[in-house]
């Protein structure tokens, strides 16, 4: 009988997804805390660029993009980060989770190690594993500020390191890495030789202070990756794009040949306009998740719980009662009618923690709030019973 490869076989399922689909089984309300999907509408002018160039007509296009929207970002980024963004080193994708796919595969083979923050988003992983490869885990405590630690990820290095991930702002955490750890690592990969992998999807939701990309920092070491899905409501629209190294682009691109032949020139001619267009709507929602996340802090500190107040993105990271797991709580939390992400689904250093989604309405941040912190008094009288079915 034909089996699937020893790769493909070892890929986990999402642990994201496990409450998404209970979530939307659910024959009764749930308040959804758990998906990363901001919830504005795609601005008006971006859905009518969409209308009319279906209308002209839906076509093969570049693989690497149509060169007006390569531009376009390419400027943006020379803009906004003081980075050489030439057309050769631009390249669209189907969703930054290509662009992460494409640059994985084009420098790490079987027998390689990646270097991958822990919490982290669940593609970095799973991507190194059906490349035969390593993952290799640096922690991101809460202890810390949910910051990385320079002097373990050099400690991590070997001879088989090809790559080194870093995200900031940071899903699930919220984190937004200082200029001088960012920079440190960097020349931590320049030292080794080795190629960081800089997901900047979240580039545009930083709270206080501004982004720092790490593609301005050294130019052949890093991949810098972002994505019109969370800058501009535009998940489904699927629209990602990365900055590449010179050596890389080349190699990238015929990844994508392979991969997809192009992304949609429907979707492309909407995130030209989203990039070209008004940028308002980018400072509303970055003000309107900075509110929810002052909200859904002063709620839980109020409560008396410990919690690392998020710099960016839209995640915050909500702490269990000790010994709780998260998984286990996230399904009880479902039937109590409000969705949070279990920690455990991004890796090992969150076991005892829930991702909270600010992507959603205050009035459902305060109502999914409230039916945790209720869950949350029946859960510490069972551990301190010592009769808790949560605990691992």
């Amino acid at each position: 009988m034909p089996h699937a490869t020893t790769p493909a076989s070892r890929l986990p399922h999402s642990g994201i997804r496990e409450i998404v689909d209970l979530a939307l089984a659910s024959t009764r309300p749930i308040v959804r805390l758990e998906i990363g999907e901001p919830d504005f509408s795609t601005p008006a002018h971006v859905v009518e660029s969409a209308f009319a160039a279906a209308r002209i007509r839906s076509s093969y296009v570049q693989t690497a993009g149509i060169p007006a929207l390569r531009e376009a970002v390419g400027a943006r980024l020379t803009r906004d980060y003081g980075v050489a963004a030439p057309l050769e080193r631009v390249v669209i994708t189907h969703g930054a989770v290509q662009a992460v796919d494409a640059i994985m595969s084009a420098v790490v083979t079987a027998g390689d190690e990646v270097l991958i923050p822990d919490p982290a988003w669940p593609n970095y992983e799973m991507q190194a594993i059906l490349l035969g490869a390593t993952p290799v885990h640096y922690g991101l405590r809460a202890a810390d500020a949910f910051q990385p630690d320079v002097a373990e990820i050099r400690s991590l290095i070997t001879p088989r390191t090809r790559a080194i991930v870093l995200n900031s702002p940071n899903n699930p955490t919220g984190a937004v890495m200082p200029p001088e750890t960012l920079a440190a690592i960097v020349a931590l990969a320049v030292e080794n030789d080795v190629l960081v992998i800089s997901d900047e999807v979240y580039d545009e939701i930083v709270f206080e202070g501004r982004h720092v990309s790490a593609a301005a920092l050294a130019p052949d070491h890093v991949a810098s990756v972002f994505s019109f899905s969370k800058t501009y409501a535009m998940t489904g629209w699927r629209v990602g794009y990365a900055l590449l190294p010179a050596w890389l682009a080349d190699t990238v691109t015929r990844i994508l040949e392979l991969e997809s032949s192009c992304v949609s020139s429907v979707t492309q001619a909407a995130a030209l306009a989203a990039v070209t267009g008004p940028q308002e709507v980018v400072a509303e929602m970055r003000d309107a998740y900075r509110s929810r996340r002052d909200v859904a802090m002063s709620i839980l500190t109020g409560a008396g719980i410990p919690v690392v107040k998020p710099e960016g993105a839209f995640y915050l990271m909500l702490p269990l009662p000790d010994g709780v797991d998260s998984r286990l709580a996230a399904l009880e939390l479902v039937e109590a009618g409000v969705s949070f992400a279990p920690g455990s689904a991004f890796g090992r250093n969150a076991p005892h923690h829930l991702r909270v989604s600010l992507a959603t309405s205050e009035e459902g941040i305060r109502d999914g709030l409230a039916r945790f912190l209720t869950w949350r008094e029946t859960a510490d009288r069972l551990v301190s019973a010592g009769t808790d079915s949560l605990t691992v």
